[in-house]
């Protein structure tokens, strides 16, 4: 018998994000996961290093790859809709609870343990904070990306998004922003 999980998260490719908005370059499910594993990688690294906690980066990482899997079925709701009121909120987070079960369903039966964590994002508080910020920092980069590219768009975005990850209480946070947010408005002659 064969299995389809694999195949599906393949597909991440094709869901784009940002739907509300006009974009200089589209992004995917896939790519922004992919930013969104790196950064809660670095965060976690950041608390472990500098920090001296005690957290799993793989497990971020990993955790991270997978968040976002559940839109494979459901598409990116536009964060406006999304959070709109308590209700819709609670019914898009039953929705993505029942995609979460669907993909998992399509894994052999030795290996759900394994990722149902993954996709019910239930890995621990802690990777779950760190996801979290991971995924702010990553739409803040966005937002960063399309203004240097000309695209105000996203200046509101960017505000917002700014906004909120200052009041962050995670240390790691604020230490990502000032030691590595500024290079991400440099052109690549400034990075060299």
């Amino acid at each position: 018998m064969g299995y389809n999980f694999f195949a599906y998260i393949a597909r991440m490719r094709y869901i784009n994000r940002w739907g509300l908005m006009r974009n200089t370059f589209q992004e995917n499910i896939q790519e922004h996961s992919h930013m969104v594993a790196v950064i809660a990688h670095a965060l976690c690294v950041i608390r472990r290093e500098i920090y001296g906690g005690d957290i799993d980066p793989g497990l971020a990482a990993a955790a991270a790859l997978y968040h976002d899997a559940p839109e494979i079925l459901t598409g990116d709701l536009p964060t406006p809709v999304k959070y709109h009121n308590p209700e819709i909120r609670n019914a898009y987070k039953q929705v993505e609870s029942f995609s979460a079960a669907k993909l998992i369903a399509m894994l052999p039966p030795q290996l759900r343990d394994a990722y149902a964590p993954l996709l019910r994002e239930d890995c621990g508080e802690d990777i779950h904070a760190m996801v979290k910020a991971a995924d702010k920092l990553s739409a803040y980069i966005k937002c960063i990306e399309e203004r240097k590219a000309g695209n105000m768009e996203f200046q509101q975005a960017e505000e917002q998004t700014y906004a909120t990850l200052c009041e962050s209480d995670l240390p790691e946070v604020g230490y990502f922003m000032e030691h590595f947010l500024p290079a991400f408005g440099l052109t690549l002659d400034e990075l060299e």
